[in-house]
């Protein structure tokens, strides 16, 4: 039993990740899952579709069949998930295209009441080569708003406003992101290499997000200030910021 007089205990932080595809997270955010996860915090993984359509072009070519296809991915991104110390959860909303319904931002919602994400990761908001990422980016902002209105009906508490982290598309240049965070994820850069390997249905993607996070690591050191302590290879990803940041001092 607990003492009446006993401090209320904190919960962990909590980090909600909205992606539209089973991979997506992983190439893009799994080094911040991953860290997260490290700390003792909770980190949960919004999957809208298994990608079984546009992302899954090994699986169609070997004469798989459509149930089989979101079978092998569904497996695929639950190990990468258990890899990086996360949960997921699929909303089989079917891509190619991922269309913003009412049904499935209420469902995020709930999601975002339920979980009170401390931040949020999700797709930035242009990408002309995958229209299904644009798409999980307008539901996961609209969700979010509606989830600090009282007002709106669902179960679970309303949320507060937290931070949000746009990751790095897969052709930024065309994408309008600027790196505008490094975030070193040297420490849980064999975890993330692990969980990418457990994604076999897009392999051919295992050193390219290799190669990206060398070369933000490399970003991440020029710009650190007194870096003289970062190792030498060091390890990053990169984020955008659509809203400002609530600082009391400038850092």
């Amino acid at each position: 039993m607990t003492h009446p007089d006993a401090p209320a205990t904190t919960p962990p932080r909590s980090t909600l990740v909205i992606t539209a595809h089973a991979g997506d997270f992983v190439w893009r955010a799994g080094g911040a899952i991953a860290l997260a996860a490290s700390r003792g915090e909770k980190a949960t993984i919004a999957c809208l579709t298994f990608g079984e359509r546009g992302e899954s072009a090994k699986a169609w070519r070997e004469g798989r069949r459509l149930a089989e296809i979101k079978a092998i991915r569904r497996d695929e991104a639950e190990r990468a998930a258990a890899t990086l110390g996360a949960e997921v959860r699929f909303f089989d909303a079917g891509d190619y295209p991922l269309l913003a319904t009412p049904e499935l931002t209420d469902q995020l919602v709930a999601v975002y009441r339920e979980t009170q994400p401390d931040v949020v990761l999700t797709h930035p908001v242009e990408d002309p080569y995958n229209g299904d990422h644009p798409a999980a980016n307008r539901m996961a902002l609209q969700a979010r708003i509606l989830a600090q209105a009282i007002g709106y009906p669902g179960d679970g508490d309303i949320i507060g406003a937290p931070p949000v982290f746009y990751f790095e598309p897969h052709q930024p240049e065309m994408s309008g992101f600027k790196p505008e965070v490094l975030l070193d994820i040297t420490e849980v850069w064999e975890t993330k290499r692990k969980a990418m390997e457990c994604l076999g249905a897009q392999q051919h993607l295992w050193d390219y997000y290799t190669d990206l996070a060398v070369r933000r690591g490399v970003q991440l050191r020029r710009n650190a200030g007194p870096n003289l302590g970062l190792a030498h290879r060091t390890m990053a990803e990169a984020y955008m910021r659509p809203y400002p940041q609530i600082a009391k001092e400038l850092a």
